[in-house]
């Protein structure tokens, strides 16, 4: 019980910094990717925040299984490589020990990954379709910012010194839009403007600006026209609600029961996957975390990792190929039960695999001498 305590403190240390780190590197991406919608106006920066955070519990799901995996490797290759494995294994410790004692960490992690997947990450998810619903209610108009250039639908430059967005009015505004077809530039310089609303069902909005000058003409040509206006309008388009999540992301167990399509099984599947694959993971860390302390740490670190994105891969494309009706079900539990043999084969085989370990090398170096 001494033993059990202390290996699984040790996975579960190495699996939650290993998964804090993956976790911190994965959505500062997403972070960014989305900052980059927010600085272009497409999107409010309270948008951004609520998304990324919404998404966590999703990206986690996928996150565990292989920090979890890497978890076992570092912990028990340290052991290796610190001769504390080499006390155990004189105590009577052997590997199928190692790997049962390493099967608590995995099934406490395969819990909450099920509890991840199965009903917190479609929590979420139907939380992310609120709000880009309310996004989707926005105009341009809503994300306008006083005292920054704003980039509006990619193609329109908007400037305002003062916004008022509960009055819905703006302090002199500069407008500058491209046409792509006769390339033509058009500028608009008004003293303020208002938003109107005329009609509500659809939300169409339009900015009537008072009181400026509209100019348009190609640049580097002196060819140009100036238009003294007292109220110009222009339709301002909604904005763009980038990344919407799947509906089926955030359906529940019942309506993924309740669903009698194909890629209603398909992702009940996969959920149910997720928690196995962590599970097989860990059988296979155990007997791959054995190093030389010649070899270095880390020596079967980036095998394991291929393994584990091997493994991934396949139940990636079978889920696709399953989803269009070219596979069926049965072929994603065929990938579960191949790994599962490969994991009792390095458990239970261990000497095969030690001699064909040893044997590479001794290949590899009579090629070199030939």
């Amino acid at each position: 019980m001494i033993i059990f305590r202390y290996l699984s403190r040790q996975i579960l240390a190495s699996t939650l910094a290993v998964s804090a780190v993956l976790t911190l590197i994965i959505v500062s991406g997403r972070f960014i990717k989305f900052l980059s919608y927010a600085a272009a106006g497409e999107l409010s920066p309270e948008f951004v925040f609520q998304s990324v955070a919404y998404r966590i519990p999703g990206m986690l799901v996928l996150i565990l299984p292989l920090g979890l995996f890497l978890g076992v490797l570092l912990a028990y290759g340290r052991m290796y490589l610190e001769s504390e494995m080499a006390v155990l294994k004189a105590s009577g410790v052997s590997t199928r020990k190692l790997g049962m004692f390493a099967l608590g960490p995995a099934v406490f992690i395969g819990l909450i990954i099920a509890l991840l997947s199965f009903y917190i990450s479609p929590l979420c998810w139907k939380q992310v379709e609120v709000i880009y619903a309310k996004q989707a209610e926005k105009s341009e108009f809503d994300s306008l910012a006083a005292g920054r250039f704003q980039t509006l639908g990619g193609q329109r430059t908007t400037y305002t010194s003062g916004v008022k967005q509960g009055q819905g009015e703006l302090d002199f505004i500069f407008v500058s839009e491209r046409d792509k077809k006769t390339g033509q530039l058009r500028v608009v310089i008004a003293e303020s403007g208002k938003q109107v609303i005329t009609n509500p069902q659809s939300g169409e909005r339009f900015v009537v600006l008072k009181d400026g000058f509209r100019y348009e003409g190609i640049p580097g040509e002196a060819k140009y026209r100036e238009v003294a206006f007292r109220e110009y309008g222009f339709l301002m388009p909604h904005a763009s609600a980038n990344q919407r999540p799947p509906e089926i992301e955030a359906m529940t167990i019942k309506e993924l029961l309740a669903g009698n399509k194909v890629w209603h099984q398909t992702e009940l599947h996969w959920r149910l996957s997720m928690p196995l694959l962590a599970i097989i993971m860990v059988l296979i860390a155990v007997p791959m975390s054995k190093t030389n302390p010649r070899q270095g740490r880390y020596a079967k670190l980036i095998p394991s990792i291929l393994l584990y994105m091997l493994y991934l891969m396949l139940l990636t494309a079978a889920k696709s190929a399953i989803d269009d009706g070219k596979l069926s079900l049965v072929f994603l539990w065929l990938i579960h039960a191949a790994f599962f043999m490969l994991a009792m084969s390095l458990m239970f085989a261990d000497r095969f695999w030690d001699k064909l370990s040893d044997l590479l090398p001794a290949i590899s170096w009579r090629k070199k001498a030939s």
